[in-house]
């Protein structure tokens, strides 16, 4: 129930997971990232989000392992703080408050309390210093970390230009064309510096730098795509460099393995690069990877490695090179061309993904279900290179059919094409049907599906409108072409204009029967069957920046918004405004479930929230101050079930729920609920015991488990089960406590091991059920058979009594009489 306090605004996805260098657990199953201020938990196996942590006020900028303890896990932000998770648990254990902006973390073994942060130098601008930070001990959660000490000034702003040696014995850093080398020990500092001219094309200015694991051998990357491994740097005059090249353009990060025999590079290219003994010679790759490659994280053990891209996918690849899963979030696209987009079949967002891709963004996963390749090109990496790109996209009401714009940007005369997709049951997916080149003779502004319901195939009709001062209207025909693959295209019916004015907006009204489209200050209203012009709207200054129509009790209304801070709405019936608002709406946006509309202003670098009907002026609902920055998009998701309100003022919100993106693409939500309850309670659940190695000692514990939990299931064998249930405390006991509060291994074997066993005296039913045949047998020979009929059903009767009273006990003379019954054959009646 959505409580009457108000709604929070929460940001349910977008996070950008290539902010910081992700981190493997121990035993490499699961992977840690950091995602905008929160902290993402995937499983390597089966790419689910397992856990999200958040506690930060800020953008996380580094997390890292605790080298004491690898359950537990530390991560910084530019809040000023460093938090200590049980990551296992979701549970922060200690936040230390540095108070200051946190750009960066190391933490190392040698380096019990302390752990090291890249923070700004104070009374100096873009200058920074690595320091030392003590973490206090204390009883409490939440401490105060200022002790600091300065280990190395100028260094910079990124995590990918410091890297730690040799387990802590010396620390690297770069900048510009600067190389720093600070030995802990010796409390020596050399500096080495490469030429700032550029010479043959070449660029020396370090982007990242790695330490080998063992050697001393520092490799740095740089701007022109070449990699230096640098040695005997303990000297400043007598060391040493050598170079690899095979980057064209910016290296972006290295890492070496483990062992240090092979070292990993990506760049912009989106190949991984894997050199081999230092060597240029002996080099493997991995290309195709979809985007540039930001940051590359290894394994404790060294089979897996990760890449975090620039368009926020993580990569998990094996120690062979080879691809083996991919987590992808939202893409951040330079620029949402289409708008937030509701698919009707998957309620998924759909939007600019990979340049010429359309992404399905799945809001309950925060992940993406697929990628759509609409301009089926391959895109050139190439700085000012004109390319086609994605503009618009529609959906039918059903799903059925997809409409998709794109447009090659040139000075004179822009290519356009316009696609029609149609979704096939058989493959799951969307076939191109329709392709028609220049639609319009300049730019389309926009373009929308007539919703009819279940009848949308037999009158389906898609209109868009251009910059060339026409809006054209387009229907299905059948294909005549007998070497055609399918029944159908598209074609034009129809071409309006009004007054040679730019057509900018264009919606339906609900039930299909009016057509609104905008041209300029004006917007117009046509008949949908014999597009006669019905009347028009205006209310200067400023041209129509959106319009809509209103939906159910509301559908006799139209609602404009124009550049210059009006918001309107006009009766149909009357043809005459019915009421207006000054405010400058950037965003509108209705509810398809029901009457509400959703504005959203911006105004004195504030975004407000107004959620109104167009029968009432006053809104329902208002919120101020909704984010931090600019909200762009905005759309109505549909809600698998509805949401019980408590107050008339959150109704809106009962079939819909509102997702809105903002300029830095974030994506955002109103909501009552905490954000981790998106999770299920499952995936939630992190056992302590999958992460145990595979040792005889474990495949004991999951054997016995095994056992018991079939023996549970098999009613027959009542004794046995009893056995295990008893013997179940013991072994629990032994294998859940804590080594060290446990008595000595020679104390508790015995009791194990008997545990394990089954005792003699405790019988199965099959051997007492034997038992007792052959008593009967061998008592049979002794028995008399000169007894009548009479007191044989006398006898019977009193048996029958006795079944009927077996929770009573019985006396010995009893159980002797009964035992005397049974003894009893009566085989002779059988001749009667």
């Amino acid at each position: 129930m959505v409580s009457a306090r108000g709604l929070r605004v929460v940001r349910c996805g977008g996070g950008a997971l290539s902010g910081a260098r992700a981190v493997f657990s121990a035993d490499s199953k699961y992977l840690l990232c950091a995602s905008g201020d929160f902290v993402k938990v995937y499983s390597v196996t089966t790419e689910e989000t397992l856990r999200l942590m958040g506690g930060h006020a800020d953008l996380v900028t580094g997390i890292q392992l605790n080298p004491h303890n690898h359950m537990q896990l530390y991560s910084s932000s530019l809040d000023g703080s460093i938090k200590l998770w049980d990551f296992m648990d979701g549970i922060p254990i200690k936040t230390f408050t540095v108070g200051c902006k946190l750009l960066a973390l190391y933490t190392l073994a040698s380096a019990e309390d302390s752990v090291f942060v890249v923070i700004p130098k104070k009374g100096e601008r873009d200058t920074f210093q690595l320091v030392s930070v003590k973490l206090t001990k204390g009883a409490g959660q939440d401490l105060e970390a200022k002790e600091l000490l300065v280990v190395l000034d100028g260094v910079g702003a990124s995590a990918k230009q410091i890297a730690f040696g040799r387990e802590g014995e010396y620390v690297a850093s770069v900048k510009e064309v600067n190389l720093q080398v600070y030995f802990f020990k010796r409390k020596l500092l050399n500096r080495f510096s490469l030429r700032a001219v550029k010479t043959k094309g070449g660029d020396n200015q370090f982007s990242c730098v790695a330490c080998h694991p063992t050697e001393d051998c520092i490799a740095t990357g740089h701007a022109d795509g070449k990699i230096r491994l640098w040695r005997n740097f303990h000297h400043k005059k007598e060391y040493t460099y050598s170079a690899l090249h095979w980057h064209h353009d910016i290296v972006m990060d290295l890492a070496f393995s483990m062992e240090g025999t092979r070292l990993l590079s990506g760049g912009v290219e989106s190949v991984l690069v894997q050199w081999h003994n230092e060597s240029s010679c002996q080099k493997d790759f991995l290309p195709r990877l979809g985007s540039p490659i930001e940051y590359i994280s290894m394994s404790s053990d060294g089979a897996l490695c990760c890449t975090l891209h620039a368009d926020n996918r993580i990569t998990i690849i094996n120690s062979n090179l080879r691809f083996s899963r991919s987590i992808q979030g939202l893409i951040k696209s330079r620029d949402v061309k289409t708008g937030l987009v509701v698919d009707p079949r998957t309620k998924a967002l759909v939007m600019n993904g990979e340049p010429g891709h359309l992404q399905f963004y799945c809001l309950q996963s925060d992940q993406q279900l697929f990628s759509l390749d609409i301009v089926q090109r391959q895109y050139i990496h190439e700085a000012g290179l004109k390319q086609s790109d994605l503009v618009k996209v529609a959906f039918s009401a059903q799903g059925t059919w997809l409409a998709t714009v794109e447009e090659r940007e040139e000075v004179t005369d822009p290519e356009l094409e316009l696609k029609l997709w149609f979704y096939e049951e058989e493959t799951q997916s969307f076939k191109l049907n329709t392709r028609i080149n220049t639609p319009h003779d300049n730019h389309i502004t926009d373009m929308c599906f007539r919703d009819m319901g279940e009848l949308e195939d037999d009158s389906l009709i898609l209109v868009t409108t251009g910059r060339d001062c026409v809006f054209k209207v387009w229907v299905m025909v059948e294909d005549t072409d007998p070497e055609a693959q399918q029944s159908v295209s598209w074609s034009c019916d129809f071409v309006g204009s009004y007054h040679n004015y730019q057509a900018t907006n264009c919606c339906f009204s609900e039930d299909g029967s009016l057509l609104a489209v905008s041209f300029e200050e004006t917007v117009t209203v046509w008949d949908s069957v014999t597009w006669d012009l019905k009347c028009t709207f205006c209310h200067p200054p400023g041209n129509i920046r959106n319009i809509c129509f209103g939906r159910l009790t509301c559908s006799k209304y139209l609602i404009g918004a124009t550049d210059y801070g009006f918001l309107c709405c006009w009766n149909l019936l009357t043809c005459a405004l019915e009421w207006s608002a000054h405010l400058n709406i950037v965003v509108l946006q209705p509810d398809p479930l029901s009457e509400h509309i959703a504005a959203v202003s911006w105004l004195s670098k504030e975004s407000s929230l107004f959620v109104f009907k167009p029968n009432e002026p006053r809104p329902i609902y208002i919120q101020r101050n909704l984010c931090k920055e600019k909200i762009l998009l905005a759309a109505f998701v549909p809600r698998d079930e509805p949401e019980t309100t408590g107050s008339e003022k959150y109704l809106w919100l009962r079939r819909s729920q509102l997702f809105f993106l903002t300029d830095t693409q974030e994506l955002m939500t109103l909501s009552t609920k905490p954000l981790e309850e998106r999770l299920t309670p499952s995936s939630k659940q992190l056992a302590v015991e999958e992460s145990l190695p595979v040792t005889p000692f474990s495949l004991l514990l999951g054997k016995h488990r095994r056992q018991q939990s079939q023996e549970d299931t098999d009613l027959g064998k009542l004794v046995v089960h009893n056995k295990h249930e008893q013997a179940s405390p013991a072994v629990k006991e032994l294998l859940h406590t804590p080594a060290h509060v446990l008595p000595s291994a020679s104390f508790l074997c015995p009791i194990f091991i008997n545990s394990l066993l089954i005792s003699k005296e405790n019988k199965s039913t099959e051997e007492v059920v034997d038992e007792v045949e052959m008593e009967s047998e061998k008592t049979e020979d002794d028995s008399d058979e000169e007894r009548d009929v009479t007191e044989m059903e006398q006898e019977d009767t009193s048996h029958m009594e006795l079944l009927g009273e077996m929770t009573c006990k019985l006396s010995k003379s009893q159980e002797k009489e009964l035992r005397k019954i049974r003894k009893m054959d009566y085989s002779w009646i059988s001749a009667f």
